[in-house]
C-alpha cells in the first residue's frame, strides 16, 4: 500500500492508504508549513532542548498540523520518549498532556480506544509507527529508535493492544513512517550486537558490513518483528523515504545534531473506526 503526500495550505504531510478510512485521523508531518525560524524552520513540533523554540511558535505549528488532519489540538496526548519499552494506555484523563499540560509519565508507545484523543510520537531519524485495529476500534503510536527496536517495542505494542482491547494481530494495520535508512544508518558493533542479542541470527538479514562498521535497515527489521508477532504482511505499509537523505523534508539527528526540530506521527479515532 503506498504512502500519500498532501499539501494543506502549505503544511506538507504524509498518510498511509492502509489507514485511510472514515473516522480515523492520521498523518506523518514533515518540516514544511510552519512558522518557526532558524534551525527550527519551519513546522517544528519540539519545544524543549538546550536552545528551545519559542512556545507560541510551536503551538501554532501544532495548530496548523492538526488543522490539516482535522484533529483537535486540545485533545493531543504526546509521548515522553526515553528509548525504553513502556506502552501507555491513554484515556480521556490524559487529553492535553505534553501539549497544554505536563506529561506525568514516560512512554515511547501510546495506545487507546477512546474517540477524540490524538496520540503523537516524534522522530528525527528514529522509526515512528501508527497502529490501527478496525475490529476492536483501537489505535497506537510508537517511537522505536535502535534501542526501542532491540526491545521489540512495536511487537510489544501489538501484544498490549491484544490484552487491553482484544485486538488480534492479524487484524492490526501498521504504517511505518519516514526514518533513517540503511543508506545512512552506519554504526559500530554495539547496535548489531544488541540486535543479535535480542533476535538471534534472524537479525543478520537486516545488517550489512560497511568497512569496519555496519548498516542496519530499522524499518525492515521492525516489519519482520511485526510479522513474527502475527501482523499480516499486507497490513504493513512502509514509507521508503530516509530522513537523513532528505533534509529539505525532515529533521535528521544524524545530519543536524541536537540543534534541530522534530517531526511527528499522529493517530486518533474521530469515532469508532470500523471497516
Amino acid at each position: 500500500m503506498p504512502f500519500l503526500s498532501h499539501d494543506h495550505t502549505g503544511v506538507f504531510y504524509h498518510t498511509s492508504s492502509l489507514l485511510d478510512t472514515p473516522g480515523l485521523l492520521h498523518g506523518f508531518s514533515t518540516r514544511l508549513g510552519g512558522v518557526s525560524r532558524g534551525v527550527y524552520d519551519s513546522l517544528n513540533l519540539r519545544s524543549g532542548g538546550d536552545a528551545p523554540d519559542a512556545p507560541e511558535l510551536v503551538r501554532e505549528n501544532y495548530r496548523r498540523f492538526c488543522a490539516a488532519l482535522g484533529a483537535d489540538p486540545e485533545k493531543l496526548v504526546l509521548s515522553r520518549q526515553v528509548h525504553e519499552d513502556t506502552v501507555r494506555l491513554v484515556t480521556a484523563a490524559d487529553a492535553g498532556k505534553g501539549f497544554s499540560s505536563p506529561a506525568d509519565y514516560t512512554a515511547d508507545a501510546l495506545v487507546s480506544n477512546e474517540p477524540g484523543l490524538n496520540l503523537v510520537v516524534f522522530s528525527a531519524d528514529c522509526i515512528i509507527l501508527l497502529f490501527w485495529d478496525p475490529e476492536s476500534g483501537s489505535v497506537g503510536a510508537v517511537h522505536a529508535g535502535w534501542r526501542g527496536t532491540a526491545l521489540d517495542l512495536p511487537a510489544k505494542t501489538v501484544r498490549k493492544m491484544g490484552r487491553l482491547f482484544g485486538a488480534k494481530p492479524e487484524h492490526i494495520r501498521v504504517a511505518i513512517g519516514a526514518g533513517i535508512g540503511p543508506c545512512c544508518f552506519e554504526t559500530k558493533d554495539d547496535v548489531p550486537d544488541a540486535m543479535r542479542a535480542a533476535f538471534g541470527s534472524g537479525a543478520d538479514a537486516y545488517l550489512s558490513p560497511r568497512g569496519e562498521k555496519w548498516t542496519l535497515d530499522l524499518k525492515a527489521l521492525n516489519a519482520w518483528r511485526l510479522r513474527e508477532a502475527g501482523v499480516a504482511e499486507e497490513h504493513i505499509d512502509i514509507c521508503p523515504l530516509c530522513t537523513a537523505c532528505h533534509p529539505e523534508l525532515y529533521w535528521s539527528h544524524r545530519k543536524m545534531g541536537g540543534q534541530r526540530g522534530l517531526q511527528c506521527a499522529l493517530i486518533g479515532l474521530a469515532g469508532r473506526a470500523r471497516t
